[in-house]
C-alpha cells in the first residue's frame, strides 16, 4: 500500500517538512538532509559536516525556499534552491534541540532542546528575544496561527505551557498527570510505568485548538480561552506511546503516528464543535457515557478504541515500524501522509478525502 522514496538516506530519517510548493525535506542520523520532489525524485542533498543528528527540518512559512534545519545544539538556514553551505548559523542551545517552530510572520524562531529550554531567535535583529523553560527535555513548541507572539511547547516533565512572547513564564500550565481524574487513575493503575509523557504537539488552522501525544498513549485535544487552554477530548487509538500527531489544514482532522507502528486518523470536528460552551463538562458527560478501552490479544479493540470520548480512526495505516515524524502533502491533488520510520526510506500512503 505504502509507495517508499528510496535513495536519499543511509541512516534512520528523524524529521519531514513540505513547503507551499509541495518540496519535502527530510533529516535523518549522522547530519544527512535530503530534498526530495512531490513523487519522491531526490531533489537535493547536504551532509553537515559535524554529523550530528537532523532532528528538526522547517520551512520558512513565508519563503519556501527557506528551510531551518537543526543538528545538534546548531541550527542552520540554508538556500532549498542550492544546497551547498548554509546561509546562517545560530548556535543559542546549549544541548540537542528537538524541535523548530517559525511564527506566520516569520519574526520569530523556537528551538526547544533536551536541556528543556526554549530559545526565542528574534530573526531580524538575529539574537535570542527570550529564554522559556520545562523541568525536563522539551520535546515539542509551536507558534500558534494567526497569533504570532503566542506559543504552546510540551516535554517529558508532562507539562503543556500556553506562552506569550511578552512574558518569560507561561501563561498556563498544565500537569498530564495531575489533571487525570479519579477514574483516569484507576484506569491506568496498570501503567504505572507509562507515564504521560508529551512527545509532540500540534495546533489546528484556527489556533485555538491543539492536539498532544504522550507516552501512555492517549490523545488529548485542548482549547485555548485567553490566557488559558482546558482539556476538550481526549481518547486512545495506539497501543504504545504516541510519539506523533499532526492537524491537517483547514478541518479537525487529525493524524497520528504511534511506537505500535500504526498511523491513525481521526476527525474530530463534531466532537469540537460540541464544546463551545463548556468543554469540562462536555467532557465529563461523555466519559460516563462512553465504554472502557477493552483489549484483545494486545491489540486495542476498534469498537471500544475511543475510551474517553466517542471518536474512533476514520483511518488505520499498519505501518508495521515505529513512527519517528509524519507530515502530509498533496500530490495531484491527492491527500498523503509521509511517514519516517527507523528506516532510512520515507513511505507514502493515500489518505481519504474528508
Amino acid at each position: 500500500m505504502a509507495v517508499k522514496w528510496t535513495g536519499g538516506h543511509l541512516s534512520s530519517i528523524l524529521c519531514l517538512n513540505v513547503n507551499t510548493e509541495g518540496l519535502v525535506a527530510s533529516g535523518a542520523e549522522g547530519g544527512e538532509l535530503t530534498l526530495w520532489d512531490g513523487g519522491g525524485t531526490l531533489a537535493g542533498r547536504f551532509q553537515f559536516p559535524e554529523a550530528d543528528d537532523v532532528t528538526s527540518v522547517l520551512f520558512s512559512p513565508r519563503h519556501p525556499s527557506r528551510l531551518y534545519t537543526s543538528h545538534g545544539e546548531t541550527i542552520s538556514l540554508l538556500d532549498a534552491r542550492s544546497l551547498k553551505e548554509p546561509v546562517e548559523h545560530f548556535h543559542v542551545n546549549e544541548e540537542e534541540i528537538n524541535c523548530l517552530s517559525v511564527n506566520e510572520t516569520e519574526s520569530f524562531l523556537a528551538a526547544a532542546d533536551d536541556s528543556g529550554a526554549i530559545k526565542i531567535m528574534d530573526l531580524e535583529n538575529k539574537k535570542v528575544s527570550r529564554s522559556l523553560r520545562h523541568s525536563n527535555i522539551c520535546s515539542s513548541v509551536v507558534f500558534r496561527p494567526q497569533r504570532p507572539q503566542s506559543l504552546v511547547s510540551c516535554g517529558l516533565d508532562m507539562q503543556v505551557m500556553l506562552w506569550n512572547l511578552q512574558k518569560a513564564r507561561p501563561l498556563w500550565t498544565m500537569n498530564l498527570q495531575e489533571c487525570e481524574t479519579e477514574e483516569d487513575s484507576l484506569q491506568s493503575a496498570g501503567q504505572f510505568f507509562n507515564p504521560p509523557l508529551a512527545h509532540s504537539l500540534s495546533v489546528a488552522s484556527c489556533g485555538n485548538i491543539f492536539g498532544c501525544a504522550a507516552q501512555d498513549g492517549k490523545v488529548r485535544i485542548f482549547r485555548v480561552t485567553g490566557v488559558k487552554f482546558e482539556r476538550e477530548l481526549e481518547f486512545e487509538g495506539h497501543s504504545l506511546g504516541v510519539s506523533q500527531v499532526l492537524f491537517m489544514p483547514g478541518a479537525y482532522w487529525l493524524l497520528t503516528g504511534g511506537n505500535d507502528g500504526k498511523v491513525l486518523l481521526w476527525d474530530v470536528s463534531s466532537e469540537v464543535g460540541k464544546q463551545q460552551r463548556s468543554p469540562a463538562k462536555s467532557l465529563q458527560r461523555r466519559k460516563a457515557q462512553a465504554p472502557a478501552s477493552t483489549r484483545k490479544d494486545g491489540k486495542i479493540n476498534k469498537a471500544a478504541s475511543s475510551g474517553h470520548a466517542r471518536v474512533s480512526p476514520k483511518l488505520t495505516i499498519e505501518h508495521g515500524e515505529k513512527v519517528n515524524w509524519i507530515s502530509y502533502t498533496e500530490i495531484k491533488g491527492s491527500k498523503r501522509v509521509l511517514v519516517a520510520d527507523q528506516s532510512s526510506s520515507v513511505s507514502v500512503y493515500p489518505l481519504p478525502e474528508p
